[in-house]
């Protein structure tokens, strides 16, 4: 449970007030079909989580318990930072000649390959014997944290205090990163 409760949190986190919730609000808006973008994120999302997990599964058996917890300090580190990042709105993908579904499943997927949330279901389904447990987590929390932002449009992100959040939340897991590799080298 504590790989899907981390990667749950952790990819909720990840992704409040990133690009993937601003393409998502102009996605939204320019097809107003929600029920199709909602099955874009929750492909996209899946997809992400599962190349994640299956990674982590692969590269875990290959490192020592140490190395494992390292890897999983550097995955929280590199969100964290990436929360503390100015978040600059990505492309609508206006030239796409696909549908809601596929531009919203492909332009999520594409934009959530190597960012934070997907390095940081690798780092945990490296460190734990539950990648499967990992990569659903992940997969929910990207899910709740873009669902909302489709089906309440800019007033979601109007509402809620994103530079609080993101601050915040990037101070608390590069200190958590901190007191994790410390502890994987052995000097705490």
């Amino acid at each position: 449970m504590d790989a899907l409760l981390l990667a749950l949190l952790g990819c909720l986190l990840g992704e409040i007030g990133d690009k993937s919730q601003l393409l998502v609000l102009a996605l939204a808006t320019r097809y107003n079909r929600d029920g199709a973008i909602i099955a874009g994120i929750i492909a996209a999302a899946i997809a992400n989580a599962a190349i994640s997990a299956i990674a982590g599964a692969w590269i875990g058996p290959m490192l020592g318990a140490d190395a494992r917890l390292l890897f999983l300090a550097l995955s929280i580190l590199f969100l964290g930072a990436g929360l503390l990042w100015r978040v600059s709105p990505p492309d609508a993908l206006a030239g796409w000649p696909t549908g809601a579904f596929l531009t919203s499943a492909l332009g999520l997927f594409i934009l959530g390959f190597g960012d934070g949330p997907q390095f940081l279901i690798l780092g945990i389904a490296t460190r734990t014997a539950d990648p499967l447990l990992a990569g659903i987590g992940g997969a929910i929390g990207t899910i709740v944290a873009l669902v909302p932002v489709v089906v309440a449009r800019g007033a979601l992100l109007a509402a809620l205090p994103l530079r609080a959040i993101r601050w915040t939340g990037g101070a608390i897991l590069i200190v958590t990163a901190a007191c994790l590799g410390l502890s994987a080298t052995g000097l705490l």
